[in-house]
């Protein structure tokens, strides 16, 4: 029987329905207006057509100017809703977790063509408009970004699946997920070393969350001075199934960052309970410290994934580096204009680049030719990218071969990196990125 709080829960989503899907609608229309106008830009511009290339240029920058004024009208609208509805339903992150992956999409298809038009040789005029879009383009990102981050911190944690993940590398992408804010002032060094010896089984979003959390405390005391904040990790001791890995974070002034009547960094408190670990604060003239030790517990050699960012793969040590302009790269992604978009990226760069629309198709071409390297999106039919990616490590097992698989997604909640690397894919990049991050990604993994 559902509990009370679910079903009204339920009932305070259904009432906002239609005027967030309104929004969204409109939000989702913009965007492949001004898809469609660069796209014909581009064509424009290959039969020399540069008058005609350069007012679809301006009616496309007016169209993403419009998009990211209802972009944030849509937020602003969904903040105060989200934040009324009982938190014990999973109704808030999935709602939140909609709306993210449907906005990066088409903003990642704006990111990728501003930047091929970049580079297509336009007038001055028709380039100082396009770098409006790109400053708007990038505003939305930005909102975007945030709108992950905040939802990281405030949704409540609900204990989930038990995963392969690296505990050093998590620390660094949570760091990396915080400074994705537009005003984080927070400067943050973590010393870190010996990845191969930090993996573990466990659930990554409760260490992000308590990190975050104090991410967010240590600013919310802060001048406008950034904060200089050191972070350390140590193997502590060994325990039975495991070890306590210690956490120092030091700021460079005098902060609480966890106080029980203040209730400063109360979500970390609770979880760092929740998993049976510890703190403790000392006190300094001009600096706070933390100490936190949680026990992990270790990465069971028997789980068929591939290591997580930072560690080695032996198989993949072995291979001898490859030439971006000698690979052969299969691009496993259903939408049609997605598809378009990253061969125009990559076709130039690469000897041969095949496209599969869903994990099965990906699974057949595999079988029948050889690939250097996969690009793989996360959420499509037939059989989803994590799914996929076990599939062909599977089909690995036992064998000479590694077939590193980049995980290109508009999944870009806490948590979803870790949930592909634990699938067995190598590394991750989340949408909307820069064509740059992504071929020194693919350079990285051929060398």
């Amino acid at each position: 029987m559902e509990p009370d709080n679910y079903n009204g829960g339920k009932s305070e989503i259904s009432s906002r329905d239609e005027t967030f899907d309104r929004k969204k609608n409109i939000v989702g229309t913009y965007a492949i207006i001004a898809l469609t106008f660069l796209v014909l830009s581009l064509i424009f511009l290959t039969f020399n057509l540069r008058l005609l290339s350069g007012i679809l240029v301006i009616v496309g920058a007016s169209s993403v100017v419009l998009i990211t004024r209802k972009t944030d009208s849509l937020l602003k609208s969904s903040k105060e809703p989200f934040a009324e509805i009982p938190s014990s339903v999973g109704v808030k992150e999935d709602v939140i977790s909609e709306f993210s992956h449907k906005i990066r999409e088409p903003l990642n298809n704006l990111v990728l063509l501003t930047d091929l038009l970049m580079d297509s040789g336009l007038q001055k005029r028709q380039k100082d408009l396009l770098e409006t879009f790109v400053a708007s383009t990038n505003n939305m990102v930005t909102t975007v970004n945030e709108l992950t981050m905040q939802s990281a911190i405030s949704l409540p944690h609900a204990p989930g699946k038990n995963i392969r993940y690296n505990i050093l590398s998590t620390v660094q992408n949570t760091i990396d997920l915080y400074n994705l804010k537009a005003k984080s002032n927070l400067d943050i060094v973590f010393t870190r070393r010996d990845y191969d010896e930090y993996e573990c089984n466990g659930d990554p979003i409760i260490l992000k969350q308590i990190f975050l959390d104090i991410f967010s405390t240590i600013e919310e005391q802060g001048t406008e001075i950034p904060t200089r904040v050191n972070i350390t990790a140590r193997k502590e001791k060994e325990i039975e199934g495991g070890r306590i890995i210690g956490f120092r974070i030091q700021t460079d002034r005098n902060n609480i960052l966890i106080d029980q009547e203040t209730g400063a960094g109360k979500l970390a408190s609770k979880l760092i309970m929740m998993s049976r670990g510890y703190f403790s604060q000392e006190p300094g003239e001009n600096c706070s410290v933390l100490n936190i030790s949680i026990p992990f517990a270790y990465f069971n050699a028997g789980t068929k994934s591939s290591p997580s960012a930072g560690s080695t793969n032996p198989v993949a040590a072995q291979r001898p580096a490859l030439d971006l302009s000698e690979c052969s790269i299969l691009l496993v992604e259903d939408n049609l204009i997605n598809q378009k978009i990253t061969l125009l990226t990559l076709k130039p760069l690469v000897k041969n680049i095949d496209t599969a629309s869903n994990g099965r198709e990906a699974i057949e071409k595999i079988m029948e030719s050889r690939y250097d390297l996969i690009l793989l999106d996360i959420q499509m039919p037939v059989m989803d990218g994590l799914v996929t990616a076990e599939k062909i490590r599977e089909m690995e097992h036992g064998k000479e071969s590694h077939i590193p698989i980049i995980a290109i997604t508009a999944d870009a909640m806490i948590g979803d990196r870790e949930r592909c690397l634990s699938a067995g894919i190598d590394e991750y990049i989340s949408k909307p990125y820069q064509p740059a991050q992504l071929i020194a990604t693919i350079k990285e993994l051929l060398s």
